[in-house]
């Protein structure tokens, strides 16, 4: 019951937020016009991240003092078990926080690559500071960890936390091209974790499913508004859902396969995006629509088609991921789909003009 309770609050909290984030869009002034690498009709308020935030920041607050009010509310609350779950919510807040104010910054100074790149790397400092890091991989071999039971070194912790926050506050960034496709994208795999939490995880982590039905429940309240293209979320938003994505993929035991099952394509592409614009000459993290699904929608494909088959195609994953157990088994599939991801965006390259505008 608590579960849907979170669902529901998240969800009705923004769809109220979100008009409200639209009007400050226009009030301030942060919108955009059609025009360059933009093909969108009419001018749109891109705050929408901020109703985004609202609503996580608002509901995660709430089911985290709640049981702290009263006997009777805290025993219709999943019970913590992890002495450091407090300390790493208060992480997950702060950083979210951070990187939605941030983002509101980007989306009023439109700042170049360098000047991102450092607002992701504190991001990564706040989650390390609340321990929400990588300290073990599963060895997909054997039973048992990489590296030994003890994890790795805290110097290599550290560099594989950053480079998982930052590489996954890139992906979401570079796939914020089209309308309704990264709140899809998130929405399926918060369903994926949250589940994972409940059904797979030994032992279950109830505590820690509330927060990715929090994001599920914000992402489905945006999704009417971007998907009708009424608002975009911006870089506040993409920022603010690049960072909880990979913090929950850490929260509760690591879940970083799970992760990279749904989000894989994106993820690589922006290896393959970053590789790409060096040879050419250009910096690569720099806008453009030199991405996969700017050049599918330049070469005619109906953009709701296009992110309806984004989201089927992620949601396929996801079950993948839930009902397969076998280690080995994951890896090669995750291989398998590097080798297609990369096949696919060199016939897409091949396909439309390497444009930057």
């Amino acid at each position: 019951m608590v579960f849907f309770a979170t669902l529901a609050f998240a969800f009705l909290l923004t769809l109220l937020l979100t008009p409200l984030a639209g009007w400050v869009g226009r009030r301030w002034g942060l919108v955009d016009a059609p025009g360059g690498r933009r093909r969108h009709r009419g001018v749109v308020p891109r705050t929408g991240g901020l109703a985004l935030f609202g609503g996580f920041f608002i509901t995660v607050l709430l089911i985290t003092f709640l049981p702290e009010t009263s006997t009777a509310v805290a025993d219709w609350f999943p019970a913590r078990n992890d002495p450091n779950e407090e300390r790493r919510l208060a992480a997950l807040l702060i950083g979210s926080l951070y990187c939605a104010l941030f983002g509101l910054i980007d989306d009023r100074f439109n700042l170049s690559a360098g000047p991102q790149y450092l607002i992701q790397f504190g991001a990564a400092v706040i989650a390390f500071a609340g321990l929400i890091f990588i300290k073990h991989v599963n060895n997909p071999f054997a039973e048992g960890f990489l590296w030994g039971p003890d994890g790795f070194p805290w110097w290599l912790v550290f560099l594989l936390t950053t480079f998982w926050f930052m590489g996954m506050m890139n992906t979401i960034n570079f796939l914020d091209g089209a309308s309704g496709l990264v709140a899809g994208v998130t929405a399926v795999l918060s369903t994926v974790l949250a589940l994972h939490m409940i059904f797979k995880a030994q032992p279950p982590q109830l505590s820690v499913a509330l927060l990715p039905t929090a994001l599920l429940g914000v992402t489905l309240g945006f999704l009417p508004f971007n998907f009708a293209r009424r608002i975009f979320m911006g870089s506040s938003g993409s920022y603010f859902l690049g960072f909880a994505v990979a913090a929950l993929g850490i929260i509760g035991g690591a879940r970083l396969a799970t992760v990279m099952m749904v989000v894989g394509l994106p993820a690589l592409e922006v290896g393959w995006l970053m590789y790409s614009r060096w040879r050419r000459g250009l910096s690569p993290g720099q806008g453009g629509r030199d991405h996969l699904h700017f050049r599918l929608l330049d070469m005619g494909v109906d953009e709701r088609v296009l992110v309806v088959s984004y989201w089927l195609f992620c949601a396929v994953l996801g079950v993948f991921t839930l009902t397969i157990d076998d280690r080995l088994f994951k890896l090669g599939a995750l291989l398998f789909g590097a080798v297609a991801g990369i096949a696919l965006f060199v016939w897409a390259s091949r396909q439309a003009p390497e444009t930057s505008a």
